[in-house]
């Protein structure tokens, strides 16, 4: 009787090292949106009195103070503006584009994807619904649509001297209805899970988000990386080809060792999400630098 996916796994390692990066992710996703929403909190149950946690990281995913001294902006959001033709750009927002830019440089640029972005667990959850569901096919989508969408959003910036896409960014949406409630943002972000669940396997963050696609450029050069170095183990089970949102990066990787394909993922598309390593039963992946 086949197993479901992971179960080899988790016999084999124990139930914590078959979701620790799985885990650690959610972790990271509702921490980072704690924080963000511990200041408003605050302000509602005691507007009279200094909050210390709500002190360590102030506004939203587009622009924030951390410690009341380091200012972050999203790199993406800072390009929109220099697209837009704005003149009188902060020095604390080109300064926050540049500490979150050189971040997600050495540490993976998809890292956003997996690791902060609320939307993750918006489309995690359509895809676990529809396994679950046993939906298959769907429309087929080139993921290099996101690219072209990135360069529309750009080119639409400049054109209009806005920051449209920002009316229509589901991060954005949800992270601001969040603290300020949704609104019409509820239809956007429902929309995403439809999508997902009933359009496309993986359809917004694997072939339509043009964050994801500028963040996936920045990745192309980080230094940590997902590495297959015990590719000879593998046993062909395909379990990382089904949990890895980019699966056509994973191939190259494990098939590629008489051919000379280096065992370290360099594509920018990786995530860094680990669902790879925890689910390979043989310890096929692990995190390492790309050299």
């Amino acid at each position: 009787m086949k197993l479901k996916v992971g179960q080899e796994a988790i016999e084999k390692k124990g139930w914590w090292l078959a979701h620790k990066w799985l885990i650690l992710r959610r972790a990271s996703q509702l921490g980072i949106l704690a924080l963000f929403m511990a200041l408003p909190l605050c302000q509602w149950l005691s507007p009279e009195s200094d909050c210390l946690l709500g002190s360590i990281i102030k506004g939203n995913l587009s622009s924030s103070l951390f410690l009341n001294t380091i200012p972050m902006t999203d790199p993406f959001l800072f390009l929109q503006m220099v697209a837009s033709g704005f003149t009188t750009i902060a020095g604390e927002a080109m300064v926050g584009a540049a500490t979150v830019f050189i971040f997600y440089l050495l540490v993976g640029g998809r890292v956003f994807c997996s690791w902060v972005c609320p939307v993750n667990i918006v489309t995690d959850a359509a895809y676990w619904l529809r396994t679950r569901l046993k939906l298959a096919g769907g429309t087929g989508f080139s993921r290099r649509i996101r690219y072209w969408l990135l360069a529309m959003v750009l080119l639409l910036s400049a054109v209009t001297g806005s920051l449209a896409y920002e009316l229509v960014n589901p991060v954005s949406m949800l992270h601001r209805g969040l603290f300020f409630g949704m609104g019409l943002g509820w239809l956007v972000v429902v929309a995403v899970f439809l999508f997902d669940l009933l359009v496309t396997k993986r359809g917004w963050c694997t072939h339509i988000c043009p964050m994801g696609a500028f963040y996936g450029l920045i990745g192309k050069v980080s230094p940590l990386r997902v590495r297959a170095d015990a590719r000879d183990k593998c046993d062909d089970c395909a379990e990382c080809y089904l949990v890895c949102p980019e699966s056509q990066i994973i191939r190259p990787v494990l098939k590629g060792e008489l051919t000379g394909v280096s065992p370290v993922i360099l594509a920018g598309e990786c995530t860094n999400c680990g669902r790879c390593i925890d689910v390979c039963a043989e310890n096929v992946f692990h995190f390492g630098m790309r050299f």
